[in-house]
């Protein structure tokens, strides 16, 4: 059986590293126990550096070092063309190009904080194909999952 893989957007890895508890923390511990894989793309790690140096500039090296430690692969971003291709998937431009990278990425689940964008368009999970929820959900979903012994 190969690991379940979650596909973290920014929203979602910012608040398991600002965090010391809650489903996002969860998910970077279950990573770093090596129970899952956690996947990001390039944009999510610039989007942490940028958020994380505005608003809580000594965090940086600590959530840098989580990072690390929970084992996090980090993806190309997609190219241009692959997003521009599938830019009718979300209503948001903006965020195109991490359901694109999630996507690409084969990952089991995309987990976000970003309901406006992600949570709300049912049209983002449905034209992906991908199973989209908050870190909560996710979480419940792992957790199920690890019973059953699959991914089912």
């Amino acid at each position: 059986m190969s690991r379940i893989n979650l596909f973290l957007d920014s929203s979602a890895l910012i608040a398991g590293l600002i965090s010391a508890e809650g489903a996002s923390r969860a998910l970077l511990l279950l990573g770093e126990d090596e129970k899952i894989q956690l996947t990001v793309s390039e944009q999510v790690i610039v989007e942490i550096e940028r958020n994380l140096a505005r608003k809580v500039p000594r965090a940086a090296p600590f959530a840098r070092e989580m990072i690390r430690s929970a084992k996090v692969r980090i993806v190309r971003d997609p190219a241009l063309k692959e997003v521009s291709q599938r830019m009718d998937w979300i209503g948001h431009a903006a965020d195109a190009p991490i359901l694109v990278a999630a996507y690409l990425a084969r990952v089991d689940f995309l987990v976000t904080l970003n309901w406006r964008h992600f949570l709300e368009d049912p049209k983002a999970s449905q034209q992906s194909e991908l199973r989209i929820g908050a870190p909560g959900e996710a979480l419940a979903w792992v957790r199920e999952q690890l019973e059953k012994g699959d991914k089912g």
